[in-house]
């Protein structure tokens, strides 16, 4: 497609060039444009006829969820899939301390809005050789369980913020993440209990004055609202589109296979399986067993499932005094009766779902040969395995039923079918787009020119997804040629992008490794003639032995949509505002010099004005679904109670008894279909001002009618402490 730019400055003209140029290779297409550029040099009233976008803007509307071709061979009833994909994602007692949940960390816009214990220092750091270099050490004022206040960002403050070569006023290597737990060993399940049996190992990192307080992950957030439509997921795309049904890693993984079962008598099978289209799925997986996000170091899949089998009450030889009972699903919250998935089966005003069992919700989802047999699974201390007929009465905590070993498969489907339904395609921008003149102003409309234009932002979020790693855009052009700051011409994996927001060696993106040593670069694959083997697809192009890769600080480009509500930004977490973000792109990023060999061609001098970055946030912001900003369906939920840091300070908090910090749980309110009428706070209080008025968020009071009753009980504390009520929650409190 070739759109006309017409008396456009020569220099503006030449970045817009740059921008296509990046993304082809055809010498001759190169020659043109260049021989017009120089014509036009001579007078301003000269044309250029310049590319379009490959993915032009449009209504999300027109965009298909894709999903796996072969899904029918293990999904019987969709709708009981997403029901059971939605308890599973907001059940507090899916985490090893029993009250950590997928959604602790996405239940804002579909991220994280939280202040305090939320810094990670730059652990992901590299040496010149590649080599992990960690860096433990926090930024002078700010440690674990200190509280981010407005005036922290950005990370990286210039004196110009128009002028990256400015000086440079504040500059720090933390990162904004997202806090999960403490750190400690697993030990056993309690099949039954919420709370995992676990060992509390010292934190050389996060801890405060010698007591663990809950790690916080490398990278921020992203928002799980429309990330259906991501070909994978992460920042460095290690959740592969390809779900192997066990981990996040898809073919790279040799040794990962299911069980099934042809018959309920059948001998037990060992499976790999392969469901494109999957990367949810496959992200689903990774962090109920990441020790800094869900889990106890050591916990694997089928210990998760078998805490939520439904087992009669009574002793085990080898286990005296153990008593073994039935977690009920969402047992710890309120599910509101109008919630739009859950609402049928709401036991409101008592916590939990009532008359299914997780048990009971995946036999109703998914087909029998993934979870029906009379074999069961034990687990050897050398960690081998062997199938023996289930023995009369319930198992040991080292034998498994089917349903427990394939828990990952069905987990990571359910929760896919659940966060394929978090499309927020009802934005003014998609009423536009889809027609309607009125739904944008004319400041937006004049920032929507601006940025399929002269600011170029389309030629990275294109598409009505808003982001060139859509599924639609990367599927068939996986692997791409560009020229890098440099000039030199470079292979890439499309949509992920070095564009300077930090030096390349403080975090290495889609530059790193999957646990099997092999390059999550798939243009490293390429080259290494991997790639059909580890990605099981062809290459779209080849790869030559001496070609120039660009990965290295490379990131997925994620999607604008809902963008206000979901600061901070950029994968360190380090810009506050929308408008901090647009001066980010207008200077050329912060680091382009240092990263010049990664660099993306195109993070370049905008030379905005003032009044052309206030249109660009105004067009951002009409990315916003009023559904996503209100919390109405599909983005209804149930109760969450989430960590906020602890009690006290970077400099003390309270020893419960164990080595950890007493833990505060904040309240969000179960929200049914029709939503609140008050949004939520974004984070830090940003408002969607263009001067935002920062305010310390207010901690959400608890819902009327005392909506902790019955949900937390005195066994969620560890020994040593006591249950007691604050402010919009309750925390353990030490003896």
């Amino acid at each position: 497609m070739l759109k006309k730019f017409i008396g456009m400055h020569l220099t503006n003209l030449f970045r817009l060039v740059t921008r296509w140029l990046q993304r082809t290779s055809n010498i001759m297409a190169i020659a043109t444009v260049v021989a017009v550029a120089i014509l036009a040099g001579h007078t301003v009233s000269a044309q250029l006829v310049a590319p379009g976008p490959s993915q032009p803007l449009a209504s999300l509307k027109t965009v298909a969820v894709s999903e796996p071709p072969n899904l029918g061979q293990f999904v019987k009833n969709k709708p009981a899939a997403i029901v059971l994909g939605k308890a599973l994602f907001w059940d507090m007692q899916v985490g090893s301390n029993g009250s950590q949940s997928c959604a602790s960390c996405h239940f804002h816009a579909g991220a994280d809005n939280r202040d305090k214990n939320q810094l990670s220092p730059g652990l992901l750091r590299v040496n010149a050789s590649g080599g992990a270099d960690p860096d433990i050490t926090f930024n002078a004022g700010k440690g674990p369980n200190s509280v981010l206040q407005p005036a922290d960002f950005p990370f990286h403050k210039l004196a110009d913020p128009n002028n990256r070569s400015s000086q440079v006023l504040r500059d720090t290597n933390d990162v904004a993440g997202s806090q999960g737990v403490s750190l400690t060993k697993f030990i056993d399940i309690v099949p039954g209990s919420a709370v995992d049996q676990v060992e509390v190992v010292p934190d050389p990192i996060f801890n405060v004055q010698g007591i663990n307080v809950r790690q916080v992950t490398e990278r921020n957030t992203p928002s799980t609202i429309n990330a259906v439509f991501n070909f994978r997921n992460f920042w460095d795309g290690r959740a592969q589109n390809e779900f192997n049904g066990v981990n996040p890693f898809g073919s790279r993984d040799p040794d990962a296979f299911v069980l099934k079962a042809p018959t309920k008598q059948s001998p037990l099978q060992q499976v790999k399986i392969s469901l494109k289209n999957s990367s949810l799925a496959s992200q689903a997986v990774g962090p109920p067993l990441s020790s800094v996000e869900e889990s106890a170091t050591g916990r694997v899949f089928p210990d998760i499932g078998q805490k939520f089998d439904q087992i009669k009450i009574q002793k085990l030889p080898r286990e005296t005094g153990k008593k073994l009972k039935q977690l009920r699903p969402l047992g710890k919250q309120l599910v509101h009766p109008q919630d739009s998935v859950l609402g049928s089966l709401s036991r409101w005003p008592q916590p939990g779902l009532k008359d299914k069992s997780y048990e009971e919700m995946i036999e109703d989802a998914f087909k029998p040969e993934w979870w029906d047999s009379q074999y069961i699974i034990k687990v050897n201390p050398t960690g081998g395995t062997q199938y023996i007929k289930k023995p009369q009465g319930p198992s040991a905590t080292d034998e498994f039923s089917v349903m427990d070993y394939n828990f990952s498969l069905f987990f990571g489907l359910a929760i896919q079918l659940y966060e394929s339904t978090l499309i927020s395609d009802d934005s003014p921008f998609d009423r536009f787009m889809d027609g309607n003149t009125n739904a944008l102003t004319v400041q937006q409309q004049q920032g929507k020119d601006l940025f399929e234009g002269r600011a170029g932002c389309v030629f990275c979020h294109g598409g009505a997804e808003t982001t060139n790693a859509s599924v639609k855009n990367v599927e068939n052009q996986r692997l791409r040629r560009m020229r890098v700051g440099n000039t030199a011409q470079a292979v890439y994996d499309s949509a992920f992008y070095n564009i300077g927001v930090r030096p390349t060696g403080e975090d290495l993106g889609v530059g790193g490794k999957d646990p099997f040593d092999n390059p999550l670069s798939e243009s490293r694959l390429a080259q290494q003639g991997r790639f059909q083997l580890l990605l099981n697809a062809p290459p779209n192009i080849p790869v030559g032995p001496n070609e120039r890769i660009t990965a290295d600080g490379a990131f997925k480009t994620p999607g604008l949509r809902n963008i206000e509500l979901t600061a901070p930004y950029f994968h360190n977490g380090g810009t506050l505002t929308l408008r901090d973000v647009v001066d980010f792109y207008n200077r050329g990023g912060d680091f382009r010099e240092n990263n010049i060999e990664n660099v993306d061609i195109g993070i370049q001098n905008l030379n905005l004005t003032e009044e052309q970055k206030t249109s660009l946030v105004l067009f951002m912001q009409s990315l916003t679904d009023d559904r996503v900003r209100f919390e109405r369906a599909p983005f209804d939920h149930p109760q969450l109670f989430v960590t906020n840091g602890h009690p006290g300070d970077q400099n003390a908090v309270t020893n419960d008894g164990t080595g950890q910090a007493t833990t505060t749980l904040i309240e969000v309110p179960a929200v049914g279909r029709n939503g609140t009428t008050v949004p939520r706070p974004n984070f830090l209080g940003v408002t969607s001002q263009l001067s935002p008025t920062m305010t310390t968020p207010p901690s959400p009071g608890p819902s009327p009618a005392n909506p902790l009753g019955g949900s937390m009980t005195q066994q969620d504390c560890p020994p040593g402490s006591t249950l007691k009520p604050v402010s919009g929650g309750y925390m353990c409190v030490a003896n």
